[in-house]
């Protein structure tokens, strides 16, 4: 009786040490299946002296069709600098996004209320990635030297020269986003300036742009700036950041595509094989493929 008594309570041992070790391992599980859920993006898009309309095509489909990200756009398509784009008329505009790639172009967008609004999600934690002209908006006081957004973007721009090509050259080829990218050479594109001559504190350079441009009388002048970083906003948010793409072409370059596809994956911190999967639909408010 004994010993059937101490085989009894054995078997009940090992069945609740099965039983943990199963609750264990359905995590791990769910957690693997987690990665075909898509990352939830807003693309803010549109203002002055870009062809927004069609980047914004080029974009969300030339990302969707490298990684698993969906898509929800708010295009202004208001030509001028001083117009706000309407999604930040709600206190709540980022909620239920993975991460907001600003691409406007507002930079006479000044109001302090409306410039905290939009930073507010960040500060507390939201990835971003930033194109182009979103490094030139919101001129707010303190520009050209110092302001709210030059903190969240990580570097201070004020201007660009004539397009012509950019020699891009990966500077820290070891970091997740440039591993495995070569150098590359744009087609006319703007070189925007590095204001203050270097990136903040907070920021890290991948890669250099070089640009040689002729004057009218000939002579000719090379710059050299910082065209793409990360930056990492008040210790919580990553950002990731490049100064390239005015034109179409340079957008729909495949290289270009990578480099950002790349940049946003690594700023919700999933730049993995597992997301770096075609995503089954590009807008998340459209039927899924199939169904």
């Amino acid at each position: 009786m004994i010993r059937l008594n101490l085989w009894l309570r054995a078997t009940l041992v090992l069945g609740l040490l099965s039983g943990a070790l199963l609750g264990l391992v359905t995590p791990v599980s769910s957690q693997a299946g987690n990665s075909s859920t898509p990352i939830r993006a807003l693309l803010v898009i549109g203002g002055c002296c870009h062809d927004y309309a069609k980047q914004k095509d080029i974009l969300t489909k030339g990302i969707s069709a490298r990684a698993n990200v969906q898509w929800v756009i708010a295009y202004d398509p208001d030509k001028g600098t001083k117009h706000l784009n309407p999604i930040y008329g709600k206190p709540d505009w980022a909620k239920g996004f993975d991460v907001v790639v600003h691409d406007e172009c507002s930079a006479d967008v000044k109001d302090s209320t409306v410039i905290n609004r939009i930073l507010e999600p960040h500060r507390n934690g939201l990835p971003a990635v930033v194109l182009h002209c979103g490094m030139h908006s919101y001129r707010s006081e303190g520009w050209p030297k110092s302001t709210p957004w030059f903190e969240f973007t990580g570097l201070p721009t004020t201007g660009h020269g004539p397009q012509q090509p950019i020699q891009v050259t990966y500077v820290d080829k070891d970091h997740p986003i440039t591993k495995g990218l070569a150098d590359w050479t744009t087609i006319n594109e703007e070189l925007y300036n590095n204001s203050s001559g270097k990136l903040l504190d907070t920021a890290r350079a991948l890669a250099r742009g070089k640009q040689t441009v002729r004057s009218k009388t000939g002579k000719e002048t090379t710059n050299d700036f910082v065209v793409t970083w990360t930056n990492l906003y008040k210790g919580k948010a990553r950002v990731f950041a490049t100064t390239l793409g005015h034109n179409n072409v340079t957008v729909a370059d495949p290289r270009y595509l990578d480099l950002v596809t790349r940049g946003l994956l690594w700023s919700v911190n999933k730049l993995d094989d597992a997301h770096l999967k075609p995503a089954k639909q590009v807008l998340l408010d459209e039927p899924a493929t199939g169904k």
